[in-house]
């Protein structure tokens, strides 16, 4: 997948009919998941070289679905994206993106704990995006499923960035609670289908696999979701990613943060992106919210740039695990 290109005027014709369109009219299944985006038997999700995209860079973005997390994900399907392809493209933080949405249940009590779409370069991405469906369940217990995303991720994605160019793809998990430690064999190969594993995955394992293609960050969105203001919450994700656990305190700035991010690891400098966040809009409080998401997760990460050519690392294996 792949094929075609961005274009802001189309989207931007698209977002104007949504603004004050209900959300059952914006995400086109309102009762099961679309057929398509159904994890199980899945084969293979790939991100491709084309001749308008000769160097692709894959970034794969799972929202949390749950009931917790309120409109997050409607308020990236509204207006959102094209704010985060205007920066990426626009403001070439990264070339060739192919961007791939997916979503995140709690695979103990969801019907659909996992939707997984393809990766685009082109408007396409806003179809998938908008195939999500808003289970809205969740288990009550301050965990979701969100290793589901990092073992497909690690298992079932072919990316030509890392098989030509040894580059990392971009792989972002958002939501407001703790991860589950531990995906049963039998939970995986229900959700897969395919899958014939025999031994339970842990958390480190799925993202350890992920990290081997992926630069593999969460963001916890804060603000008016359940529990993304829980210090244990992000305590859990700092354990487990390091500076890489982002938190956001606003969730209206999830695009701007997901593009700053791809460019600190690009080598951009902060000042230079906050303007250009300015320029397209952004209000100051948002700036202000991404900005202190962003430098939080350390200097160190943006230092390694690519002017090395080397694949970045975590700063410290003392932080999480080794990225």
């Amino acid at each position: 997948m792949g094929y075609g290109n961005w274009s802001d005027q189309s989207y931007d014709y698209i977002s104007k009919s949504r603004a004050s369109a209900p959300v059952d009219r914006i995400f086109t299944n309102v009762a099961a998941a679309d057929p398509a985006m159904n994890s199980v038997g899945i084969k293979l999700r790939e991100s491709r070289d084309s001749a308008d995209h000769p160097e692709s860079n894959a970034i794969a973005v799972f929202f949390d679905v749950t009931g917790s997390m309120g409109d997050v994900p409607e308020l990236f399907a509204r207006s959102k994206l094209g704010g985060l392809m205007k920066l990426i493209v626009s403001r070439n933080y990264i070339a060739d993106p192919q961007i791939l949405f997916g979503a995140i249940g709690d695979a103990t009590c969801d019907r659909y704990p996992l939707q997984i779409g393809q990766f685009e370069s082109s408007l396409e991405m806003d179809t998938w995006l908008t195939k999500i469906f808003l289970e809205g369940g969740g288990g009550g217990q301050i965990k979701e499923s969100y290793g589901l995303a990092h073992h497909f991720a690690g298992n079932y994605t072919a990316l030509d960035c890392f098989e030509k160019r040894t580059r990392k793809g971009y792989l972002f998990t958002m939501g407001d609670e703790k991860p589950w430690p531990n995906m049963p064999a039998a939970e995986i190969n229900q959700v897969f289908g395919g899958s014939k594993i025999s031994q339970a995955v842990s958390i480190e394992d799925a993202v350890k696999q992920a990290s081997r293609m992926y630069h593999v960050f969460h963001i916890v969105i804060g603000g008016h979701t359940s529990h993304g203001d829980d210090p244990q919450v992000l305590a859990a994700w700092r354990k487990l990613l390091g500076e890489r656990a982002l938190h956001l305190a606003e969730p209206e700035g999830v695009c701007e943060l997901i593009a700053t991010t791809i460019g600190s690891m690009e080598g951009r400098d902060w000042d230079d992106m906050a303007s250009d966040l300015a320029a397209n809009g952004t209000s100051t409080a948002i700036v202000k919210a991404v900005g202190h998401a962003v430098q939080s997760a350390g200097t160190s990460i943006a230092r390694v740039a690519r002017a090395s050519g080397k694949l970045p690392t975590a700063p410290s294996a003392k932080r999480g695990i080794r990225l």
